[in-house]
């Protein structure tokens, strides 16, 4: 796919990957809509000037049917054309499983999966009627290895992947494409809120021995939306973590 003036829209962009993916694409010529449940900052938006791109953000909540749908038709309204979506928008509860609520459980899942979900649902139409476009789900390599304490994002991640699968096989009849990513350890505020122990364990379990870059999920991103021929595909960023 040509980027160049192609709309993007990437959930839960407000700051970390989303907002990482979201510049990647910007560089690219697109045109960006960023998304967060609270108004996007000025500061994130004035970001994008440098790109010279245009920029649309809506505040909704992926986990409402009603805001996602609005939000879709904002974008439909205003560009006339939706090209990319990227679904990032996601929260975590971590706990073990004996001590996890029902609650923690289902808002994680809701949020994760369960908004997946919604936005993909609203973005198909248009995109069906232009038979041009991609998803691009953000899963985790949790969701492929589970892990201690987070049972209910594993639980999500992994969801997303055999979402992501249906998708492409029933998106494909419209030439549209569907493709996860599956990041490691991340250099993000809540790894570098870890203690300094727990970072070592970590890297030695790494085979790069290094935290990846929330740029190098963007490139991921980018090269998933311009690669015509890759669908139905979970692309792990992780330094060789899960190839064991």
């Amino acid at each position: 796919m040509k980027l160049k003036d192609s709309v993007v829209l990437v959930t839960g962009s407000s700051r970390g990957i989303g907002l990482a993916i979201a510049q990647a694409f910007a560089k690219q010529g697109t045109k960006i809509v960023l998304n967060a449940r609270k108004p996007i900052s000025s500061e994130v938006i004035d970001q994008f000037e440098k790109d010279h791109v245009e920029v649309m953000d809506i505040s909704a909540d992926v986990t409402k049917e009603e805001d996602v749908k609005e939000m879709i038709a904002k974008i439909i309204n205003h560009f006339e054309h939706l090209d990319v979506v990227v679904n990032n928008a996601g929260i975590v509860k971590d706990g073990l499983l004996n001590r996890m609520s029902k609650a923690d459980f289902l808002s994680v899942v809701n949020t994760n999966l369960i908004g997946t979900f919604n936005v993909i649902k609203q973005s198909l139409r248009p995109m069906y009627k232009q038979r041009k476009g991609c998803f691009i789900n953000l899963s985790s390599v949790v969701g492929l290895t589970g892990n201690i304490g987070q049972a209910n994002y594993a639980a999500s991640k992994a969801g997303i992947i055999g979402l992501t699968k249906s998708v492409a096989k029933e998106a494909a009849l419209r030439n549209l494409r569907c493709n996860a990513i599956a990041p490691g350890m991340i250099d993000t505020q809540m790894t570098r809120n870890l203690s300094e122990k727990i970072q070592q364990q970590l890297l030695k379990e790494i085979p790069l021995k290094r935290l990846g870059q929330i740029e190098e999920i963007a490139q991921t991103a980018v090269f998933l939306a311009q690669n015509d021929y890759i669908t139905g595909q979970t692309i792990t960023v992780d330094g060789g973590l899960t190839m064991q």
